[in-house]
């Protein structure tokens, strides 16, 4: 579903090698150390950041080229973006049409994913007025009217506490499961991947790693980048 080959990313003195084969379908957490170039990995598999050399396949075809919006795909910040001075419903109803021209089916498709994700009720509340998980469930609500193949998610919930944490990983979980979503997601925290990941993509070194099972990631001990980044971390 996703393949970047043999590739290079280079901006100033910041170089990535990129070795990268993701499954359709699946779900890969992206490891590693700060600074190492996760969210630039992600940033080049949406077409914001440009490879010195190779290429960025999505669904077989080479999209190298194209811009963002001309990618299939949808990618999460943990900003959320979303548009303060807009309520909930419309701020979804801008992934199905931003001139906000739908229909009556594209309007029953935003009240489905509202409710899929538990926002029926605060349809009509503007995103000041809502706790930090409630806008994010706006942006998994938009991704969902979005039906984009390949989900890409930017640390979507650095910012909550661990339990909310741990509540909106397992909707998305459920939702990638539902749609049949290839998901990508950056996180910090091992205890993320483990949870929900099919496998890990380590970045570390000027290195962007094909990804390994999580299991067998977890057990590379072996490996002096994985077991310095790990450092005294343990699965719980």
């Amino acid at each position: 579903m996703i393949r970047i080959e043999q590739a290079l990313y280079v901006y100033g003195d910041f170089r990535l090698a990129i070795d990268v084969a993701v499954p359709r379908g699946s779900f890969t957490a992206v490891l590693g150390p700060s600074g190492a170039g996760k969210s630039t990995l992600l940033a080049i598999i949406a077409g914001f950041e440009p490879l010195r050399r190779g290429k960025v396949e999505v669904a077989g075809a080479d999209v190298t080229a194209l811009p963002p919006a001309q990618r299939p795909l949808t990618m999460v910040f943990q900003d959320n973006n979303t548009f303060a001075h807009l309520d909930a419903w419309t701020n979804v109803a801008l992934g199905v049409a931003p001139s906000l021209r739908l229909d009556e089916a594209q309007r029953q498709m935003v009240d489905e994913a509202l409710a899929r994700v538990g926002l029926s009720a605060l349809a009509r509340r503007k995103p000041g007025d809502m706790s930090g998980g409630e806008r994010q469930r706006i942006a998994l609500a938009r991704m969902l009217v979005r039906n984009r193949p390949v989900v890409l998610l930017d640390e979507p919930f650095a910012a909550l506490g661990p339990g909310l944490r741990a509540e909106m990983l397992a909707e998305v979980k459920d939702l990638q499961r539902e749609r049949g979503f290839t998901v990508v997601m950056v996180t910090h925290q091992p205890e993320d991947a483990r949870a929900v990941a099919d496998a890990v993509c380590f970045v570390a070194g000027g290195v962007a790693r094909p990804p390994v099972a999580t299991a067998a990631f977890f057990a590379a001990r072996n490996d002096a980048a994985i077991a310095d980044y790990l450092g005294g971390w343990r699965d719980s």
